[in-house]
């Protein structure tokens, strides 16, 4: 590793492929991961609104049967580890992609990785609204869709930010790991010439990219839950 970083001719070569191969490589991280982001939320949220108003207690009851087979599901798909997982899903990425390999094919085993966990997120922000709120939305004779729609989510707002940018850096983590069985972006990059081919430097520069994107969704989700927060907003007044 250290000869990489004194040898002029490796240097060179190193930043040839830098400058020819990371501008895709960085566009195709960030566009896997946001989408795959967008499906596990358009999945996971609901999953958590579930979870929450559907038991005993909620404002829209499921049968006890349900609830615990949603919770067992969900369990059971966070506890299988992201590299199984993507082998596993082989059959549906297939039917869905039309291929096991390559970057779009990557977004189904990552949504399907990342909508559970969205899921419990989702339902620990929910948790957070006050049952007084809830309450008093029922007094006034709010239906149980609209004191989801008008009261829980719009509540629990700046939580759902702050889990959802927890959210994002996550499945980046994972697209990064999608690189081992084909998948686009940095993480195949770090894989084909830093772990198969030995040239270390080009894994290094795949990692600091992959961190300062970590940085930016992170600093980027921080600043919209700070804004979205109400009570900020009225201590500062």
């Amino acid at each position: 590793m250290f000869r990489d970083l004194s040898s002029q001719e490796i240097l060179q070569e190193s930043w040839r492929i830098i400058a020819a191969e990371f501008p895709l490589a960085i566009w195709e991280t960030v566009y896997v991961t946001v989408l795959s982001t967008a499906f596990a939320i358009i999945i996971g949220l609901p999953l958590g609104v579930l979870l929450v108003t559907g038991e005993k207690d909620g404002i829209l009851p499921l049968p006890s049967r349900v609830l615990r087979t949603l919770n067992g599901l969900i369990n059971l798909l966070r506890s299988i580890p992201f590299l199984i997982l993507m082998i596993l899903v082989f059959p549906l990425t297939r039917l869905l992609a039309g291929t096991v390999v390559g970057t779009p094919a990557s977004i189904v085993p990552l949504v399907i990785a990342a909508f559970p966990f969205v899921a419990r997120l989702a339902e620990t922000s929910l948790r957070e609204v006050s049952p007084n709120t809830i309450e008093m939305a029922q007094s006034m004779g709010a239906s149980p869709l609209q004191i989801i729609t008008k009261v829980m989510i719009p509540e629990s707002i700046p939580s759902l930010i702050s889990n959802a940018t927890t959210a994002i850096t996550t499945i980046l983590g994972y697209s990064a790991m999608s690189g081992i069985i084909g998948g686009g972006g940095l993480g195949k990059i770090a894989i084909n010439y830093g772990y198969y081919r030995y040239k270390y430097l080009i894994m290094i520069a795949a990692v600091v990219l992959l961190i300062i994107l970590v940085q930016i969704f992170q600093s980027v989700g921080t600043r919209l839950a700070v804004k979205a927060d109400k009570r900020i907003k009225v201590k500062s007044n």
